[in-house]
């Protein structure tokens, strides 16, 4: 089979491997499609501390069961499944409540585990042990379902946030996770989205997803648009879906009263420190979240959320290239030039 595996910073290389053999508890997937990540764009050129070369990356995937090993019931070849990314340690308080990704110790495929940037990828017992084979509709987009490891992280981020007919929300970055955000946002019965963004060609291509308001905040005052926008009360939900610190102090100007902040994006670990006035939040009874990563269950709500058609993101994907080409469009997507690239093997 044909792999792309990593060596190094910019050292990715089309290779000619075996066919991996399932052991007892482990699975043999074809790869059916695998869409790049920012992540992966980060571990191509920078590398990244859970990638250890050589390896296979790519973990936003879709594929079909090709073999099964001893020891497993419940599932057959053929079947149309999506791979949950994290593997955590089966037995910890995150993990016993179902929030795997917040285990200490947890693992990944497509980093620690070989991913999807293959023709075929073999699931370890752990994962398929802890339920990361979330089974497919046999009518399911191949090409769409790659789009469900992301928007299972939106929903974890949301799931925080409540968002409700009467809000208006601010989404802080129009890139595929900040349109997913705005779809997502749409679904639940925002009164109001605005989608904010330094570029104007990236607000040009997220204006399928339903923002109400789209602002080129290269140019204009966001914070004082959205009091402008909101009678001087605020945004009810803002999310930072861009690592940017600037975007973060920003959130605290421009929420209202018992406003709600998703801090979605990570920052750089060198620019990690923001200047936070606490008495916004102490006064103003705000609340500030965190979001990282998903678990199974958001992986689940993400497939029937696309299946049912009540979030449609196909104009999303803006190119699907063959695995050789995988550094093109790894390019693509630093540059700016695509939302999301799906690499079919």
């Amino acid at each position: 089979m044909k792999a792309q595996v990593f060596y190094g910073p910019q050292d990715m290389r089309l290779e000619d491997v075996p066919i991996p053999s399932p052991k007892e508890g482990e699975m043999l997937i074809k790869v059916e499609a695998c869409a790049v990540c920012g992540t992966d764009v980060r571990i191509y050129y920078s590398g990244h501390h859970n990638v250890k070369p050589p390896q296979v990356i790519g973990h936003e995937i879709v594929g079909t069961i090709a073999e099964i090993g001893s020891g497993i019931e419940g599932y057959d070849v053929g079947e149309k499944i999506t791979v949950v990314t994290p593997v955590g340690c089966g037995h910890c308080k995150y993990c016993i409540s179902g929030k795997v990704n917040l285990c200490s110790s947890f693992r990944a495929i497509g980093y620690n585990f070989p991913g999807g940037f293959a023709e075929y990828m073999i699931l370890p017992q752990e994962a398929v042990r802890q339920g990361n084979v979330i089974k497919l509709p046999s009518n399911a987009s191949l090409e769409g379902s790659a789009l469900i490891e992301p928007l299972s992280c939106v929903l974890n981020g949301q799931e925080y946030l409540n968002i409700g007919f009467t809000d208006t929300v601010v989404v802080i970055g129009s890139g595929p996770i900040g349109c997913m955000h705005t779809a997502v946002a749409r679904a639940k019965g925002a009164s109001k989205i605005i989608l904010a963004d330094i570029q104007a060609k990236r607000l040009e291509m997220a204006k399928p997803f339903g923002a109400d308001i789209f602002v080129d905040s290269s140019k204009e005052d966001l914070v004082d648009l959205v009091r402008k926008e909101t009678g001087g009360i605020g945004a009810d939900v803002v999310i930072t879906a861009a690592p940017s610190g600037q975007a973060q102090e920003q959130a605290l100007q421009m929420v209202a009263k018992r406003g709600r902040i998703s801090f979605f994006g990570g920052l750089p670990g060198d620019r990690a420190t923001i200047t936070l006035n606490s008495n916004i939040v102490h006064y103003n009874e705000v609340s500030i979240f965190g979001a990282y990563a998903s678990n199974r269950y958001n992986y689940y709500e993400a497939a029937v959320l696309l299946s049912s058609g009540r979030v449609n993101l196909e104009k999303l994907i803006t190119h699907t290239l063959p695995l050789e080409d995988l550094v093109k469009g790894i390019e693509l997507v630093r540059q700016g030039e695509a939302l999301k690239v799906i690499i079919k093997p």
